[in-house]
């Protein structure tokens, strides 16, 4: 059985730094995808790029958590604030969810917004992830497979990891939490997904290691990795005024990513062990 690997960027269309990064990192480097926030501030920028870049593989990061709608805030009241303003925080987010405060119908009418509008810009989507990864919230998921199953664009973003591969690299402690809590929601994403007809690269693995994927840690996973098909979540990007402005937790971090998707000895490490790099595109 082979090994092959999707290297995924996040916040494609946040800054331009972020999207500068992210082309770079594809171009000089190792970078197979990326995933495009639909409301981005520099979602258009992103667009132009991705266009002129047709190796690179562009995905929907769909999202419900910071930043602004795309669809008209007075269609999605119970999710959106009058101004268009999305919830600041994910625990906040999957607590209103849960107790029934935010509808079914809004989460499905601004995700079907952003892929319409990522889709009207000439980009085909190669797969969806969303933005803090609030896909494994159950009505979220949903919304997400039913948007899916429409737009037959039907690979999705698995964020379970095993916790021992976590280890190529020094994760902090809240990281891990995260990690721990998202893998008790797999059982009911695996069961959506087959209901709907989701496909998904075998393994996944960064979020443990979220900003800290420098060039030591990657060339490890690579090392590591397991046989199959697995996607490896990250965050390139320039650290600037933009960024910080953005209220972002990885700025410098998004550089120290950049430099490890750059770095001679991780493409060596790739070449090594006979590792082949692809995109959404060629999954099982």
């Amino acid at each position: 059985m082979t090994k092959q690997l999707i290297l995924n960027a996040d916040d494609f269309g946040l800054t331009r730094g972020v999207n500068e990064g992210i082309l770079r990192a594809h171009r000089d480097g190792i970078l197979t995808s990326a995933t495009l926030m639909a409301n981005g501030e520099e979602f258009d920028h992103a667009v132009e790029l991705a266009r002129a870049t047709t190796t690179l593989g562009v995905g929907c990061h769909l999202a419900l958590v910071g930043g602004f709608c795309v669809a008209p805030p007075r269609e999605i009241p119970s999710l959106a604030t009058s101004d268009g303003r999305l919830p600041d925080s994910l625990p906040g987010f999957a607590a209103r969810v849960s107790a029934g405060r935010i509808r079914q119908a809004d989460i499905e009418r601004e995700l079907r917004a952003q892929v319409e509008k990522i889709i009207a810009a000439g980009i085909s989507p190669t797969h969806f992830d969303t933005h803090k990864h609030t896909h494994i919230v159950p009505r979220v998921l949903d919304a997400v497979g039913r948007i899916a199953q429409e737009t037959g664009i039907t690979a999705i973003r698995k964020p379970f990891e095993r916790l021992r591969h976590s280890w190529a690299g020094l994760p902090k402690p809240k990281q891990l939490f995260a990690a721990s809590a998202v893998r008790a929601m797999s059982a009911n994403f695996r069961a959506m997904s087959r209901r709907r007809g989701l496909r998904s690269p075998d393994h996944f693995l960064g979020l443990a290691l979220t900003g800290g994927v420098g060039p030591a840690a990657l060339r490890r996973l690579i090392e590591t990795l397991p046989e199959g098909q697995t996607e490896i979540m990250l965050h390139p990007g320039v650290c600037d005024v933009d960024l910080a402005r953005t209220g972002s937790r990885l700025q410098r971090e998004r550089e120290l990513e950049m430099e490890a998707l750059l770095d001679e000895s991780v493409k060596r490490a790739i070449a090594a062990h006979g590792v082949e790099l692809i995109t959404y595109r060629e999954l099982r």
